[in-house]
């Protein structure tokens, strides 16, 4: 499967229930009570998946058990009650679990926004590959970032509730890597997932016609030069529209980063736009996956043709 438009949850209203999950890494407690009351200030009703409080007995990089973490995010997203699901971190842990996904399930559910980044690009992938549904690149429930930055907050939630408002996305801080201005749909997240997901069963098997949104964190230059060869040596960026960079934090200097985003990028001659703001930076949009839009990289602009939500 290539780029395809995928299928937009319902908007959230107030009062609706949504569910915060933990699939990867466990969580700061006092965090996530921070995430629930600006969830609950949102007039949301969020719940607590029931292993999402836990830590693995023995990977203690992991919030509980594989199974567990699955069955949390099955039962919130199966549920007719919950109208959204939140992923309260990223870290490492979506591998494991997402084979064992009951898909004929999800697929069989009523779509509803999912929201995260960062480990939660493997959820995204598989949402739109398996079951055809748009789900958003944003922050997670119990992060850092959420917590702290009121911009970061804004965007999501007029994402979630009216999202007509959000459709042209402009980022102060883009500029052009190679400019110009191209179309497609909305695909990506964390370059180290997508580099991963390579030949895994019932992976995409490339971008072609989409806009890629790639970012990253705590990848040295040579490691994001390894990502994006395999890439490239897998055929994944074929036929790319465009291509979305945002932050690269803890990568190391950004001009060494930007030397290497230049020569492994620049030459499949689309428009790259840098530095666009979502990802792990100090502020993050909120960005729909899965929906046509227009990139234009001199600029700093994308606009979608649809909203994020119906």
């Amino acid at each position: 499967m290539t780029a395809a438009e995928q299928v937009r949850a319902p908007r959230l209203r107030p009062g609706d229930r949504v569910a915060v999950v933990a699939p990867s890494g466990p969580l700061a407690p006092e965090r996530l009570d921070r995430g629930l009351d600006v969830l609950r200030g949102w007039d949301l009703d969020p719940v607590v998946a029931p292993h999402a409080r836990d830590t693995h007995p023995t990977l203690r990089y992991l919030a509980a058990a594989d199974e567990e973490r699955a069955r949390d995010l099955q039962e919130a997203w199966c549920d007719p009650a919950v109208k959204a699901v939140f992923a309260a971190r990223g870290g490492y842990g979506a591998q494991r679990m997402v084979d064992l996904l009951d898909w004929d399930a999800l697929r069989a559910a009523a779509p509803k926004p999912l929201v995260g980044f960062s480990d939660v690009t493997v959820l995204h992938e598989a949402f739109a590959v398996r079951a055809g549904v748009s789900t958003l690149h944003g922050p997670a429930a119990a992060g850092e970032v959420f917590l702290k930055d009121d911009a970061t907050r804004e965007h999501l939630r007029r994402t979630l509730f009216a999202p007509e408002t959000v459709r042209a996305v402009v980022s102060p801080t883009a500029r052009p890597l190679v400019p110009g201005r191209a179309s497609g749909i909305t695909l990506g997240g964390c370059l180290t997932m997508l580099a991963t997901e390579v030949g895994t069963p019932r992976a995409r098997r490339g971008a072609a016609g989409g806009l890629l949104l790639l970012e990253d964190i705590g990848e040295p230059p040579y490691r994001i030069d390894r990502a994006l060869t395999q890439l490239l040596r897998a055929g994944w960026l074929d036929g790319v529209a465009g291509i979305v960079l945002g932050s690269w934090s803890g990568c190391g200097p950004y001009d060494r980063v930007r030397e290497v985003l230049a020569d492994r990028l620049g030459g499949l001659g689309v428009p790259v736009a840098e530095e666009f703001g979502f990802g792990h930076g100090d502020s993050a949009l909120t960005l729909p996956l899965g929906v046509p839009a227009e990139l234009d990289a001199t600029a700093g602009t994308l606009t979608f043709e649809r909203p994020a939500t119906v």
